[in-house]
C-alpha cells in the first residue's frame, strides 16, 4: 500500500495528527511502537479467531486500506515498518473512512512508499531460574518501494520459556492429608516466522494487496514430580508433551472502481498442521505401580474465505455498500490412547468420537448504510444474514443446516472537540470451535472431554457505549462499558458418563474496557505518564447439573495493568516500573471443579538507553513482587451433586526474570 512523498494524502478530516517528532522521547523504531504510545489508544486488530472476516472490526489502518489478513494482521504489519517510513498518524473517527464496522477512534497510518530499502533489527535474551537462558530472540524486517509498488519482509524467533516449582497438597473431602507432591514444570518453546506484504497502488485508482505468513511452533511441557502419600511407598511420576505446528496463510485484496462505486474482493487460505504426543510415566520407587499413558493426536485445520464488498458514496455524503462472504473450515483429528500396565506393552484403548473430521461451509450477506446525521453526528445501521452446514464424520456423522440473522446499528456523537461518544447495538453470530466436537485426553491433568457433534453456534444481543476523551497536555483515556445477552451459549454439559463442551439456553455477560494515559508533565515531572488499562466482567448463567447461577465456565473476571515511565529530559535515559494482575472464574466439570489465580501479581522495571552507539538497550527485571502461579480444584463423589472426597491446592515460584534486549535501525 505505497503512498509518495509528494502525492500523500489530505489529511482525514477531523483527524488529530501526530508525526515522529511527537514520538522522539520514546525513540521509536517502528510504526508498532508509535501507535502503541498514543496517549489513551489501544491497538484492536480484526480477531484471528472471528467467524470469517465479516466487517471491519480492528481499529488500525494502512494507509487507508483494511489489513487483509488474520493471523497476519494489523499488528504484524504496523511492526514491518519503519518509524522512518511514517509520514503521520491520524487519530479519527473510524466513520471518516467509509468502512462498514468501523466505530470510535481508529488510527489510520499514512506511510511513504518511495525511496530506498529501510530496516530495523531486534535482539532479545533472557534468563530465569530452573530453566538455561535463551540468546535466539531476533526480529528482522525490511520494507520499500519504488513507483507504484511498495513491499515489506520480517523474518522472527520469537522463544518462549516459562518454569515453575513447589508442592502440592492432597487433603480428602474432610481435610486430612492424603499426598504431598513435590513438583517442577518447565515450558520451552522455538517460534520461527517469515512474513510480508506487497501493495500496488497504480495511477489507474486500482489498490492492490498481498500478504503471506509461515510459521513454525514447537513447544515442549515437562512436569516432573516426587509422590509423598501418608502410607504407601514413594513415587515419582513425569509427564511429557511436544507439539510440532507449521501454518501458512496467505491473504490479499484487490480494489477498483466499478460504475458509480468501488468494488473491492478479499481472499484467504490458511492451512495447519499440528502433530501432538504426550505421555505421562509413574512409578514407585519400591518398584510397584509402573504405569504409562500415551495420547497422540495428528491435526489438520484449514480456512478458506472469499469475499466481495462494492461500496457507493453518495452526494449527500452517504454511503452504501453490499457484502458478500463465503468461507469453508475443517478440522481433521485423528488420536490415539495408549496405555500401559506393571511393564506391560501399549495397549490401544476407546476413545469414541475422537477420530473425526468437522466441516463448515457459510455463506453471508450484509447492507449497510452510514450518514452523517448532524455536523457532530454519524450513524451506520447494517443488515444481514449467513446459512450455514456443518458436518462430521469418521467416529461421528451429523449434518445440520442453520440460518442466522446479524447486523448492528451504531451512533458516533462529538459531544465537543475533547469528547466522543459511541454507541452500538449488535446482533452477532459466534465462532465454533471445532475441538468441541472431538473427544481429547489432557494426561497431565487426569481428565479431558466428550467431544458434541450437536453443538450450534452461540448467538448474542451486544449493547455498547464508548467514551473517548482527550485531556489535552494531560493525556487521555477511553473506556467501554457493555451488556450481552446471549443464547445457545457454549458451557461445560454432562454427556454420556462424562462431560464436555455443550450448548445452554441463555446467559448474560456483562463488562468495561478501559486505557488511560496521564502525561505528568504539568504536574512538575517531565517525561513521565502513567498508563493505566484493564477490563473486568461479571456473567450469570444456569448450572446444567445442579441448577445453581453461577458465571460463565472459566471466564475472565478481571485484568489490569499499569505502568509508569520516565524518559529524563535531556537524556538518553528512561526508567519504568509496572503491575500486572488477573482473576479468572472457576471451571465446571461433571465431578470437578478447579481455579486458577497468581498473586500477589506480576511486577516489573526496566532501564533503557535509546542510543547506545546508534541503537536502543533495554534490561527489564520481571517478577520482583514475587508472584505465584496458584491452582486449586475439588473432586467430587459421582458428580459436584456429591460430596467433596479430594482437594490438590498448589502455589508454585517461578522466581526472578531478567531480559535483555537490543534494537536499531538500517
Amino acid at each position: 500500500m505505497p503512498v509518495h512523498a509528494d502525492m500523500a494524502p489530505e489529511t482525514t478530516a477531523g483527524a488529530r495528527i501526530f508525526t515522529l517528532d511527537d514520538f522522539r522521547q520514546y525513540a521509536p523504531r517502528t510504526a508498532l511502537e508509535m501507535v502503541s504510545r498514543i496517549p489513551g489508544f489501544a491497538i484492536r486488530g480484526d480477531d484471528d479467531g472471528a467467524r470469517g472476516f465479516g466487517q471491519a472490526e480492528g481499529n488500525v489502518l494502512i494507509n487507508g486500506q483494511r489489513v487483509s489478513g488474520k493471523s497476519n494482521g494489523a499488528t504484524d504489519s504496523l511492526d514491518r515498518i519503519a518509524a522512518s517510513s511514517v509520514i503521520r498518524i491520524e487519530l479519527v473517527d473510524g466513520a471518516a473512512f467509509e468502512i462498514p464496522g468501523l466505530t470510535g477512534h481508529v488510527v489510520n497510518v499514512v506511510t511513504n512508499g518511495e525511496g530506498g530499502i529501510s530496516g530495523t533489527w531486534r535482539w532479545r535474551a533472557r534468563f530465569r531460574d530452573n530453566l538455561p537462558p535463551f540468546y535466539n530472540g531476533l526480529n528482522l524486517t525490511l520494507s520499500g518501494g519504488r513507483g507504484d509498488i511498495s513491499w515489506s519482509f520480517e523474518a522472527e524467533s520469537d522463544p518462549e520459556r516459562g518454569a515453575s516449582n513447589g508442592p502440592e497438597f492432597v487433603t480428602d473431602g474432610a481435610g486430612n492429608p492424603i499426598q504431598r507432591r513435590e513438583e517442577d514444570f518447565t515450558y520451552a518453546a522455538e517460534i520461527v516466522s517469515l512474513s510480508g506484504s506487497i501493495g500496488w497502488t497504480p495511477p489507474s485508482g486500482v489498490i492492490g494487496n498481498l500478504n503471506a505468513k509461515a510459521q513454525a511452533f514447537q513447544p515442549d511441557f515437562k512436569e516432573t514430580a516426587k509422590l509423598f502419600p501418608v502410607s504407601g511407598p514413594e513415587g515419582r511420576r513425569l509427564f511429557q508433551g511436544a507439539e510440532d505446528e507449521v501454518f501458512v496463510e496467505v491473504g490479499g485484496d484487490y480494489e477498483f472502481g466499478l460504475g458509480p462505486g468501488r468494488l473491492k474482493t478479499i481472499g484467504l487460505v490458511r492451512r495447519e498442521d499440528s502433530p501432538i504426543v504426550d505421555r505421562v510415566i509413574r512409578g514407585n520407587l519400591d518398584g510397584t505401580g509402573q504405569a504409562e499413558d500415551r495420547f497422540t493426536r495428528d491435526i489438520e485445520e484449514g480456512e478458506y474465505i472469499l469475499r466481495s464488498e462494492y461500496a457507493l458514496g453518495m452526494s449527500d455524503g452517504s454511503d452504501w455498500q453490499i457484502a458478500l462472504e463465503g468461507a469453508f473450515n475443517y478440522l481433521d483429528q485423528q488420536s490415539t490412547l495408549t496405555l500401559s500396565r506393571d511393564g506391560g506393552p501399549l495397549e490401544p484403548q476407546d476413545l469414541p468420537n475422537a477420530n473425526s473430521r468437522v466441516e463448515e461451509q457459510r455463506g453471508e450477506i450484509s447492507l449497510t448504510h452510514g450518514r452523517r446525521l448532524a455536523p457532530n453526528l454519524t450513524g451506520q445501521v447494517s443488515v444481514g444474514a449467513e446459512m450455514s452446514e456443518l458436518s462430521q464424520s469418521g467416529d461421528a456423522s451429523n449434518v445440520r443446516t442453520f440460518t442466522r440473522p446479524k447486523g448492528f446499528a451504531s451512533l458516533s456523537w462529538q459531544a465537543d472537540p475533547t469528547l466522543k461518544l459511541v454507541t452500538r447495538l449488535e446482533r452477532d453470530v459466534g465462532q465454533l470451535d471445532f475441538y468441541d466436537f472431538v473427544s481429547s485426553v489432557n494426561l497431565n491433568s487426569g481428565n479431558g472431554q466428550n467431544g458434541n457433534p450437536e453443538i450450534v453456534p452461540e448467538q448474542s444481543w451486544k449493547l455498547s457505549m464508548q467514551a473517548e476523551k482527550s485531556f489535552q497536555a494531560w493525556g487521555a483515556a477511553t473506556m467501554e462499558v457493555f451488556y450481552s445477552d446471549i443464547e445457545d451459549i457454549v458451557d461445560r454439559i454432562p454427556i454420556g458418563t462424562g462431560d464436555g463442551p455443550g450448548n445452554l439456553d441463555s446467559a448474560w455477560q456483562v463488562g468495561a474496557e478501559w486505557d488511560a494515559t496521564l502525561k505528568m508533565d504539568k504536574a512538575g515531572l517531565a517525561g513521565a505518564e502513567l498508563s493505566y488499562e484493564g477490563n473486568y466482567y461479571e456473567s450469570e448463567v444456569t448450572d446444567p447439573l445442579t441448577g445453581e447461577i453461577r458465571p460463565i465456565n472459566d471466564s475472565s473476571k478481571y485484568w489490569m495493568m499499569v505502568e509508569l515511565r520516565h524518559d529524563i529530559p535531556a537524556t538518553d535515559w528512561a526508567w519504568g516500573v509496572g503491575f500486572e494482575r488477573w482473576e479468572r472464574n472457576p471451571y465446571y466439570r461433571l465431578s470437578e471443579t478447579g481455579q486458577e489465580a497468581a498473586s500477589p501479581g506480576f511486577g516489573f522495571a526496566y532501564v533503557e538507553h535509546k542510543n547506545m552507539w546508534g541503537m536502543t538497550g533495554q534490561a527489564t527485571f520481571g517478577n520482583f513482587a514475587n508472584q505465584n502461579d496458584e491452582f486449586r480444584r475439588q473432586f467430587y463423589d459421582t458428580n459436584r451433586t456429591g460430596n467433596i472426597i479430594r482437594v490438590e491446592r498448589r502455589a508454585r515460584d517461578f522466581g526472578p526474570i531478567l531480559t535483555v534486549q537490543l534494537e536499531g535501525t538500517f
